[in-house]
């Protein structure tokens, strides 16, 4: 009797690990199942866990060794939180931006992706179709002289451009290149002797400069006359350097100016906050609520603009006409209405004064762009 026992448990043990081993094999269709040990302990400090994070150091409670695909979901997740909170966060930013502000000033945070994240997502967006649009903008100089192509010709030659400016100063020289000399007919009529123009009268100072037809002239023209300071022969000479003697990397430095747009408008976003905090400086509010409205204002700028140039292309394509125009117009007003009503109801005034500080703040903070835009002008000449 021991011995059938014995036996019996003997069997039972051999057929577990039988069907252990066939059941960690792979199968023809399928692949192995990986038990994922669960945490229990910290990684870090060893504290036992009682949530998704450690409550000693705060560490999260995340296996990192598992497929890629869960180590890439992972990833989305916590750089644009790619779930419901992502969806809920963009359709309040699209129809109520207000409430976004608004909900996240008095606490509720957690529902929603964090404003600068979010900014950020949506500035690398728009910046990028704003570069991508700008590519189909061609700026021709005219016809190039010889000296332009010569120079032009010299640059390539250095072997020290950028790829991109290499491919544009190309494309420029293919694009003006002279058309090829026909051969003269054996039956046209002789050209008739040139005439002796009469000499060139003496140029007075106050003369005006005349460049030629409309289709010849340059975009940039230097004056002529010596700069009288070092900074302004600096200044002209960093210009002719950038945008060519007679604007022909005209093309060059205005791609170079809008790569340089995103990092004007995430400082102006401090500055539109400080505008703000001007004209409440009577409510008493934190810099720092300012500073939350103007993300997520900024964020519903570049959000709608994108889709209401998405929804002009589409309805000049489907319906183009006064249908298509009033639309269009309709989405813009939308626009700016929705801006206004973000600000009345942030800052719970009334509608005389609500419409005071939005025309009195638009006007302000169109002087800090403008500004913004002549330092950012500067600085992509300035810089080599």
């Amino acid at each position: 009797m021991p011995d059938e026992l014995e036996k019996f448990v003997l069997g039972d043990t051999a057929i577990s690990a039988i069907e252990q081993a066939s059941s960690g094999r792979r199968r023809l269709f399928g692949s192995r199942k990986i038990q994922r040990r669960s945490l229990t302990h910290c990684e870090n400090c060893g504290v036992p866990l009682t949530g998704h994070y450690c409550g000693q150091c705060g560490q999260a409670a995340v296996d990192y060794r598992r497929s890629f695909r869960h180590v890439m979901a992972d990833v989305l997740d916590s750089f644009l939180n790619w779930d419901s909170k992502f969806f809920t966060t963009i359709a309040l930013l699209i129809f109520k931006p207000w409430r976004l502000t608004n909900e996240f000033l008095a606490g509720k945070r957690v529902r929603y992706v964090n404003p600068l994240r979010l900014y950020l997502l949506a500035s690398i967006l728009f910046f990028f179709a704003v570069n991508y649009g700008a590519k189909g903008l061609r700026i021709e100089p005219g016809k190039l002289n010889p000296k332009d192509r010569a120079e032009l010709e010299t640059e390539l030659k250095k072997g020290d451009l950028p790829p991109r400016a290499r491919e544009k100063l190309e494309e420029l020289l293919q694009e003006s290149s002279p058309p090829p000399d026909s051969s003269p007919s054996t039956n046209a009529p002789s050209p008739a002797p040139e005439t002796p123009s009469p000499p060139p009268a003496p140029r007075n100072e106050k003369q005006t400069q005349k460049y030629g037809k409309i289709g010849e002239r340059p975009f940039v023209a230097f004056n002529e006359a010596k700069s009288t300071t070092p900074f302004e022969r600096w200044i002209e000479a960093r210009a002719k350097e950038k945008m060519g003697e007679h604007g022909t990397k005209m093309g060059l430095f205005i791609a170079t100016l809008f790569s340089n747009l995103p990092y004007m408008m995430l400082c102006c976003i401090p500055l539109f906050a400080f505008v703000l905090k001007i004209l409440y400086i009577r409510r008493h509010i934190f810099y720092i609520d300012h500073l939350i409205y103007a993300l997520h204002i900024h964020t519903f700028a570049y959000t709608s603009i994108m889709l209401i140039v998405l929804a002009t292309i589409g309805l000049n394509r489907a319906v183009p006409g006064t249908i298509a125009g009033w639309t269009i117009a309709l989405l813009w007003i939308a626009f700016v209405v929705q801006i206004f009503l973000s600000i009345r109801r942030v800052y719970r005034q009334g509608w005389f004064i609500s419409i005071l500080k939005f025309l009195f703040g638009g006007f302000a903070y169109l002087i800090v762009l403008v500004v913004a835009l002549a330092v950012t002008f500067f600085v992509t000449i300035a810089l080599p």
